[in-house]
Parts: structure tokens; C-alpha cells; sequence
């Protein structure tokens, strides 16, 4: 199982994922404080956070992230990101 470290609030926590979930999801069923105003649907960008390592390990960006505004590296939308690998993502303040 890949392990997704998240950076957040001065805080780092390790947790570990199932192939296919959004970086979102894993933040959510780990106690991550994590915005998703539109529910996790690639609507809004409050989800954005920035992919420290392991970009490779993601779904390749979709028309919803480029819609977004999203479209440049390290950021991402965590609702659309799906893992397969390590990852470390830093959660803005």
C-alpha cells in the first residue's frame, strides 16, 4: 500500500492508501484537515495543494484540474489526483 505524507499546519503525518483513491479521499479518512468546498467534484479549488514528491505516483492531470486553472506542476486538485505510489503533498494554511 502506498503511503501519502502530508505536510500541514507545521505538522507531517504518514498514512497509507489503496491504489486508486484521491489524494483527497486518503486525507479525509486519516483526520487531514482538507477544504473541498464542491465535495470533492473538481468545482471549486479549495482541495489545491502542492506535490512535494512523487508526482509520477498520480493520475495525470484531467480536464477538470486544466478547467480550474490547474495546470502546472507541483499543483494539483487532491479530488482528482488518484495515487498509485508514495507521495507527499503540502497542504496550504
Amino acid at each position: 500500500m502506498p503511503n501519502v505524507t502530508f505536510i500541514y499546519n507545521g505538522q507531517t503525518k504518514v498514512v497509507q492508501g489503496k491504489d486508486g483513491q484521491t489524494v483527497l479521499q486518503i486525507a479525509l479518512d486519516n483526520g487531514i484537515p482538507m477544504e473541498h468546498a464542491c465535495g470533492g467534484n473538481g468545482f471549486c479549488t479549495t482541495c489545491m495543494s502542492r506535490v512535494t514528491a512523487g508526482m509520477t505516483n498520480l493520475t495525470p492531470r484531467n480536464d477538470r484540474e486544466e478547467n480550474m486553472g490547474i495546470t502546472e506542476e507541483p499543483y494539483r486538485l487532491c479530488c482528482q489526483a488518484k495515487i498509485s505510489g508514495d507521495v507527499t503533498v503540502e497542504i496550504p494554511d
